[in-house]
């Protein structure tokens, strides 16, 4: 029997994402609207109420009420917005935390999704914090480049309106760089940080996309060999994950100027993790993720998965 799923939203960036990989499977009914009433406060009501998954790609505020109207419903929530993913009473969507977060997952009546950032941020800086091969209270830089995708329909709009000029552009645009970044709780809670990291984002002229990097300098690491044990430990911690791929260890690098695509998780649920030693003792941490894939759509199909009792890759591409 199909379970009922009604995305909330799914005029927006990852709910059409979401949508059209679902739209593939027989085990799910979408549940929608007419567009006349898409945007209807009592007929969204509605289908929150009657269905059994509701996956809202909404702003924090329309979150936040969407999710109240499930309440006193056997209707459960997976919420893909900012609102819920440090709040109380919310489990956190991302299956690859630790051991037990699936089943957290799958028990859950309430999933708030990772954010694309967070994602990368936090299963680069977990495993090491969990290991003791980097203190929680270490000083963490992000510099993270994203496709114009990441903020949603308003940033799309800017970056493709042909009287901008943007798409010409040659250099990315770092943003949010006088205020303090809506990722910041969820990256510090998930990734066992105490003190909040220097986070700088930043987009580029391209659609879909991300590169994370965090360096680590050599007086935040112990001892010689740093290199090689953070990546023994993203090894050991991920080497059954369907999703998470641990690039092998080279010292020397040996690399160029198409290493470290942004885009090569495209289309794709993967995430592509680096560990990138320098001659000083310093290491490079790196991930490539596509910021619709694996850093939104995909994980909320994971999630949905798990809540529905379905394989966790259940519709999902297998590259």
């Amino acid at each position: 029997m199909a379970n009922k799923v009604y995305i909330d939203g799914h005029a927006g960036t990852t709910g059409l994402r979401i949508r059209e990989w679902l739209s593939r499977r027989d085990d799910i009914e979408l549940l929608s609207l007419p567009e006349a009433l898409r945007k209807d406060p009592a007929a969204r009501r509605e289908q929150i109420r009657s269905c059994d998954v509701a996956v809202l790609c909404l702003p924090d505020d329309a979150a936040r009420e969407a999710s109240g109207w499930a309440e006193q419903s056997e209707s459960k929530i997976l919420d893909a917005s900012t609102a819920h993913r440090v709040a109380p009473g919310w489990v956190y969507g991302l299956p690859e935390l630790d051991r037990d977060q699936r089943r957290a997952i799958a028990r859950a009546e309430r999933v708030s999704n990772p954010g694309c950032y967070p994602t990368a941020v936090v299963l680069l800086l977990r495993p090491l914090v969990d290991a003791g091969l980097l203190a929680a209270s270490a000083p963490i830089v992000v510099h993270a480049l994203s496709g114009y995708t990441g903020g949603g329909r308003p940033m799309v709009e800017k970056w493709q309106e042909p009287a901008g000029g943007l798409l010409a552009q040659r250099y990315e645009a770092p943003y949010a760089t006088n205020h303090v970044h809506k990722h910041i709780p969820e990256m510090m809670r998930y990734a066992g940080l105490e003190h909040e990291p220097q986070f700088v984002p930043a987009v580029g002229p391209f659609r879909c996309g991300m590169r994370a990097q965090l360096p680590l300098h050599a007086q935040l690491l112990r001892g010689d060999g740093a290199g090689k044990a953070i990546w023994q430990a993203l090894q050991e911690r991920y080497r059954d994950e369907p999703f998470v791929r641990v690039l092998p260890f080279a010292e020397p690098l040996e690399i160029d100027e198409r290493h470290f695509n942004p885009s090569a998780c495209n289309d794709t649920n993967r995430i592509d993790l680096h560990v990138l030693p320098h001659p000083s003792g310093h290491v490079l941490l790196m991930a490539i993720l596509d910021n619709l894939g694996k850093g939104a759509a995909g994980v909320a199909i994971q999630n949905l998965n798990l809540m529905l009792g379905r394989p966790e890759s259940t519709g999902l591409p297998s590259e």
